[in-house]
């Protein structure tokens, strides 16, 4: 198989904030993709949920548009970053409001191929 290609999927628009999405993105990172998968159904996180999402996406794309063997996969890379910030408000006391920024994060996961050889 080709060298060092790196399979990638992107979730744009996650409901959480970035800071608490890294907490389970960093947990993940560099573990083989069946571990990783296996791990995140049983974090105790709701954005959990979206990250296996994102995980079994970029599995996908692996194995369909590289042929990689998803036995030989692992987690290079899983990052977050900030999205759109959605502005509501509360109404407060005396005529005053107070704003609410409900943050969205966007998730990169990116695969590669680790083989046989290379783990002697």
């Amino acid at each position: 198989m080709a060298e060092n290609v790196l399979v990638k999927a992107i979730n744009k628009n996650i409901r959480s904030s970035p800071r608490k999405l890294a907490l389970v993105c960093n947990f993940i990172k560099g573990k083989k993709v069946d571990i990783a998968v296996r791990d995140l159904e049983f974090t105790r996180k709701k954005v959990a949920r979206d990250v296996t999402k994102t995980v079994k996406s970029a599995i996908s794309n692996a194995e369909n548009n590289y042929q990689f063997d998803i036995d030989n996969l692992f987690v290079k890379e899983a990052y977050v970053g900030k999205s759109i910030v959605m502005k509501r408000f509360r109404p407060r006391a005396k005529g005053r409001a107070s704003p609410i920024k409900k943050p969205y994060s966007r998730l990169t996961i990116i695969l590669e191929e680790r083989n046989k050889k290379e783990k002697k």
